[in-house]
């Protein structure tokens, strides 16, 4: 089952517990989020990542910089071990783990919760994936993703028993978007997914596609390994691309194949990436 069908059955489940007339403020203050455009603001394919040094769940300070010398890393802003929807997807990223890690790629969460909160989360989740701690939302400020929950769903959230200031360690009830990126190993943004409607997530298996093109490149492979894998990756990017409702993120695939398949052909290249590959 995909991470929209489990939220999808959560909002079926959740309908039948929630008073209609919350259910409608919920909704019309993601409507007017939405409408904000902030969604837009952020980095975009092709844009260069803001670097950021976070301390993770054991207050261990993880630098972005450090873990991109291994590999492309995805970064995904999520809102609080709080929200149901951001647990959903957290554990859907832990599911596709192993297969991110085997194409030499990793994985971090971010949020504004502190470290104490971010270890709850990754204990509750059996999460295996560095969970960091943005306290202040000072790094997603940085990508443009930070937003003050409306004045009309703080005492719905209330009600929830959510106390947002208490989990962030502040006196705001500022949060983030939820965002997916991948960030190559110079930095550069391969994919972005941002929406201000917290219930829409990205499927955690078209990580797996792109890091399928990410992370095999002519440089760390030479140019007989390369071409194996690429060959093997290729066909699977390909019917991913086909298969993906959303166009965006289809012809992100795409422009990821050709972007490689460019790096292969480049002159010279091959020559200098295949030395001592024995």
């Amino acid at each position: 089952m995909s991470l929209q069908n489990d939220i999808a059955d959560f909002i079926q489940q959740a309908a039948s517990r929630i008073p209609e007339d919350i259910r409608l403020v919920m909704g019309n203050a993601t409507k007017t989020l939405i409408e904000s455009g902030i969604a837009d603001l952020g980095p975009k394919v092709g844009d260069k990542a803001p670097g950021f040094s976070l301390p993770n769940a054991r207050g261990e300070t993880v630098d972005i910089a450090d873990k991109l010398k291994d590999g492309p890393v995805v970064v995904s802003f999520y809102r609080g071990g709080w929200c149901p929807y951001c647990n959903l997807e957290l554990r859907a990223l832990q599911q596709k783990l192993p297969e991110v890690e085997d194409l030499g790629a990793s994985l971090v969460a971010v949020s504004p919760e502190t470290p104490d909160h971010s270890l709850s989360t990754t204990e509750k989740n059996e999460l295996q994936f560095e969970v960091l701690s943005d306290v202040g939302n000072v790094v997603a400020r940085d990508f443009n993703l930070v937003f003050e929950v409306a004045e009309e769903l703080r005492p719905i959230y209330d009600k929830f028993g959510i106390d947002i200031p208490g989990h962030n360690g502040d006196d705001t009830f500022e949060i983030p978007m939820l965002a997916t990126y991948v960030i190559d190993t110079d930095g550069t943004v391969l994919h972005a997914f941002v929406d201000a409607d917290y219930t829409k997530r990205m499927e955690p298996g078209a990580l797996v596609c792109i890091y399928s093109a990410a992370a095999f490149p002519l440089s760390k492979y030479g140019t007989e390994r390369h071409d194996r894998r690429c060959e093997q990756g290729r066909p699977r990017l390909l019917r991913r691309a086909r298969h993906v409702r959303d166009p965006a993120l289809a012809a992100g695939h795409l422009r990821l194949r050709r972007r490689y398949l460019h790096r292969r052909h480049r002159p010279g290249r091959g020559d200098r990436a295949g030395a001592g590959q024995g």
